[in-house]
């Protein structure tokens, strides 16, 4: 079965950095393009980057962009998300998401057929 497993979320302090992995499995990983995707308490959900199946396509929330870097390594079957100078409103579980289609980047979760579990990210002031 499909699995997507987020980790490197943490606390960590405002003007800190953070890089999320996420590491797919049952899937070909290059048949997907992949997104991150936030959600703070009491808060919906929402798009923070997506990138295409080759990794040379990307974009970013406007919220991050500048800050934020996505990346992914398709022989390691995993994608990345580098967050800098995070702050306080950071602070959400961080979600990574496979859209089946080589272009993706799409902004909509609803676009998205498979997504992890979650990794809790903390940015104390």
């Amino acid at each position: 079965q499909v699995q997507l497993v987020e980790s490197g979320g943490g606390l960590v302090q405002a003007g800190g950095s953070l890089r999320l992995s996420c590491a797919a499995s049952g899937l070909t990983f290059t048949y997907y393009a992949m997104g991150w995707f936030r959600q703070a308490p009491g808060k919906e959900r929402e798009f923070v980057a997506a990138i295409n199946w080759s990794g040379d396509r990307r974009t970013y929330a406007d919220s991050v962009k500048g800050r934020s870097t996505i990346s992914r390594d398709n022989a390691k079957n995993t994608a990345y998300l580098q967050m800098n100078s995070l702050n306080p409103e950071d602070t959400a579980v961080y979600y990574c998401a496979a859209e089946l289609g080589r272009v993706g980047l799409h902004s909509d979760h609803d676009d998205y057929d498979y997504w992890g579990q979650g990794t809790q990210v903390t940015v104390s002031s």
